[in-house]
């Protein structure tokens, strides 16, 4: 039987977790999922997933850049953007869980499909669902864009930075 607890010479590896999305952009959901994370995991890095082939209202720096200021007071959160498989990347900075965000049942069938995807690719690198506090249930960026662009009220969805940039990306459309 194998010893569970680490003895008192021994030090234990910071529990890492990979949280990666679109975040186009980011929201108050989102927000509240990574500060659920950061409250689990020694270190959370938020990766901004890059698909050149995704069709986006901001760019990889400009949402990396909101990102960054909308986490900033979270000390034990990182942000990054990567290309490629999740997995790999938390392979390579030995993180031990991908965080996904479950918002309804909508979202379980891909979700669980892709946990199982990722589980074959990368066996050690676990999945954890996290839902969000159920005011965010119906939150996402798509509508946040849409609301924005009517020239909505947006400032229960997003923070006051966000809020300003979408605004001016549809001033200038």
């Amino acid at each position: 039987m194998k010893n569970a607890k680490v003895s008192s010479n021994q030090s234990r590896s910071p529990k890492i977790a990979i949280y990666p999305g679109s975040f186009d952009p980011i929201t108050y959901g989102h927000l509240d999922i990574i500060e659920r994370a950061a409250a689990v995991f020694d270190k959370v890095i938020v990766v901004l997933a890059a698909n050149p082939r995704k069709d986006t209202l901001f760019s990889v720096g400009e949402r990396c850049e909101m990102i960054r200021e909308t986490v900033q007071d979270i000390e034990n959160v990182e942000v990054t953007d990567a290309v490629g498989l999740m997995v790999n990347f938390a392979q390579q900075h030995d993180a031990i869980a991908l965080i996904r965000g479950l918002r309804a049942i909508s979202d379980f069938e891909y979700e669980f499909q892709m946990a199982l995807m990722n589980r074959k690719l990368a066996p050690k690198v676990i999945t954890v669902f996290l839902m969000p506090h159920d005011k965010y249930t119906y939150l996402n960026s798509s509508i946040v864009k849409e609301v924005a662009s009517f020239g909505g009220d947006i400032s229960k969805f997003v923070t006051q930075g966000v809020a300003s940039r979408l605004k001016e990306k549809f001033s200038l459309s």
